[in-house]
């Protein structure tokens, strides 16, 4: 494809592990990507805190824009940012970033128990009130950190650091409000006396910004010195899960699975759901006036990704693929510490059953088979609580992200769900996709092209429904290990 004069989109995309920039045309294809590592820090004030240097990471973003727009001779129209949920930057005066704190900092579980009407707050912020999310995140840089927080006129999400970093102007996106426990997600607005109870200043408090604004024009020394047009716009983007969603063209009362790190599993609803269990989470979409109500499997991709940096060091996941078409018989079975949301605690002992003595029909492949299947029970366990708040009577389930790259993870999930599983083309790249889509709505364009790719039906349910019974004894086993 000769991309030379085609007009193309800047797409940032701040995650859990890696940091990417992309260019990428109005009809989703992507021109050109390029990937680095997000670096952390520990903290040791805080038992468990992880920080990164907000400079570090826009030169980081600086470079790789300046590798994209040198490998494709595009005309970028618009920029948008999406990032990890719950990370935040905070702001001196002047608008010099101080620190970030990522999406796994807890330098604020100290302080959880200033929240003392913990369901009055879930009532509010659709979320049971932890050292997750961003207020408490601020209160532990405060009580721990007086250097930095005497400096501290304000914070943001990433994303919208980043396109604050673009365009001079900062704001707070609502999808990305969502996560601090200072958002009122049913009205849409931020909440004082929830900062009152945290002891944070409302002067803290960005303005509000719906996804899909242009918050202006590129800053000029920076459009000069990549070399875009000062003509580009830069828009308001979303956390990564909600614009993962967007890719995927959803309707209301549909199911999207997102399958990264961790493993999101949300309904599309018009109106606000809470729990009366007070299980699952309820954030605003990057749609306006749309909800997401949502259970996690918590850390899936990620045990997937490490386990097979020990069982297949050298070869790609099209390999795992080829020798798990192979197994006609399971030889163990793994708990490896997913998320339910119906257990009041995580798992933190897990590992792999399989018979003794060792059998030698036992393979590598036992192990990843047991990984796959271990995310896909994780996932039914968190979509049937989710259909215990909000009943899904539809028969299939959208999937998105690099997880269900894996036909046997897919098979896994129609035959445990009794549902066909539908990839659409935007399907593995789909949070840097959904920011073009909302470049497009930005520039009232109608180029999304998010079609069916593959739908996967179910097999042998019933078959399936007793390896299942098999996993939930085996989590449970894991439970009682100390």
């Amino acid at each position: 494809m000769n991309l030379k004069e085609k007009e193309a989109y800047l797409i940032v995309d701040i995650g859990t592990g890696n940091a990417r920039v992309a260019t990428v045309l109005p009809n989703g294809t992507i021109c050109c990507l390029r990937r680095e590592n997000v670096h952390y820090e520990k903290d040791d004030a805080y038992p468990d805190s992880i920080s990164f240097d907000p400079n570090t990471l826009w030169q980081q973003i600086v470079e790789m824009t300046l590798q994209v727009l040198q490998e494709t001779n595009v005309k970028i129209t618009a920029i948008t940012a999406t990032s990890q949920r719950e990370g935040v930057v905070v702001l001196d005066e002047q608008g010099n970033a101080l620190i970030g704190m990522s999406n796994h900092d807890n330098r604020g579980r100290e302080w959880e128990h200033l929240v003392q009407d913990k369901s009055a707050m879930y009532g509010i912020t659709g979320r049971y009130p932890s050292a997750l999310f961003s207020a408490l995140k601020l209160v532990g840089l405060r009580e721990r950190r007086q250097t930095i927080w005497k400096q501290a006129a304000s914070f943001t999400s990433i994303s919208d650091w980043i396109e604050f970093k673009f365009s001079g102007k900062l704001g707070y996106e609502h999808s990305q409000a969502s996560e601090t426990l200072l958002y009122d997600v049913q009205q849409g607005k931020w909440t004082p006396e929830h900062c009152a109870i945290f002891g944070l200043s409302t002067q803290l408090l960005p303005p509000l910004k719906l996804s899909g604004t242009i918050l202006g024009n590129i800053l000029a020394p920076l459009a000069e010195m990549l070399g875009i047009s000062p003509e580009a716009i830069i828009v308001s983007g979303g956390s990564d899960t909600q614009v993962a969603i967007k890719s995927v063209s959803p309707e209301i009362d549909d199911v999207v699975i997102v399958s990264g790190t961790t493993t999101p599993l949300v309904k599309v609803a018009n109106k606000y759901i809470i729990d009366q269990y007070e299980r699952t989470w309820t954030s605003r979409h990057v749609e306006q006036d749309t909800f997401l109500l949502e259970a996690n499997a918590g850390v899936t991709g990620l045990n997937y990704q490490r386990l097979k940096e020990i069982f297949y060091p050298n070869e790609g996941y099209d390999i795992i693929e080829k020798e798990l078409a192979n197994i006609n018989q399971q030889q163990c079975i793994a708990s490896l510490g997913s998320l339910v949301a119906d257990e009041k605690s995580p798992l933190t002992k897990g590992g792999f059953i399989f018979n003794a003595p060792v059998s030698h029909q036992l393979t590598r492949g036992d192990f990843a088979w047991a990984i796959l299947w271990d995310i896909a029970c994780s996932i039914y366990e968190n979509y049937k609580t989710l259909c215990d708040v909000s009943p899904h009577s539809k028969d299939y389930l959208l999937a998105c992200g690099g997880g269900v790259q894996s036909l046997t993870l897919r098979q896994f999930l129609a035959n445990l769900f009794n549902k066909k599983v539908v990839i659409k083309n935007t399907y593995r790249q789909s949070s840097v996709i959904g920011g073009a889509f909302i470049c497009n709505h930005a520039l009232h364009k109608t180029d999304d092209t998010s079609h069916i790719l593959e739908t996967t039906t179910p097999t042998d349910p019933i078959y399936y429904a007793k390896r299942y019974q098999e996993w939930q004894a085996t989590r449970k086993t894991f439970k009682q290990v100390v």
